[in-house]
């Protein structure tokens, strides 16, 4: 079992910075890629980035890339999402989740977006932008 619980969320202008944080206990944490998604109501949830059980492979969705970036401190258990010049359309709760998966989250880019392959999932931490 893994456990996560993300941190960091809440009400940022249009333009603004947040910096949401996933930490994680029970099994060892540096055996599994790391995704963030977001989900706003009625929708599916949606892929935000991915990063792999090392860090050294990333990967974004178009609506967010030049603008968040994915990291992990494997010592810290901790994954982050670095959220630069937010737009009100990025207003949604964030999850971050665990996959057991040591290859490149870009080479598996077709499953490291499907919510499905993912085996744990934070609690999730409400991000809104405002206007």
């Amino acid at each position: 079992q893994v456990q996560l619980v993300e941190s960091g969320g809440g009400l940022v202008q249009a333009g603004g910075s947040l910096r949401l944080s996933c930490g994680a206990s029970g099994r060892a944490f540096s055996n599994y890629a790391m995704g963030w998604f977001r989900q706003t109501p009625g929708k599916e949830r949606e892929f935000v980035a991915a990063i792999s059980w090392s860090g050294i492979s990333t990967d974004y969705a178009d609506s967010v890339k030049g603008r968040f970036t994915i990291s992990r401190d494997n010592a810290k258990n901790t994954v982050y999402l670095q959220m630069n010049s937010l737009k009100p359309e990025d207003t949604a709760i964030y999850y971050c989740a665990a996959r057991s998966y040591l290859g490149s989250v870009v080479a598996a880019r077709n499953s490291m977006n499907n919510p499905a392959r993912y085996d744990y999932w934070g609690q999730g931490t409400q991000v809104t932008v405002s206007s």
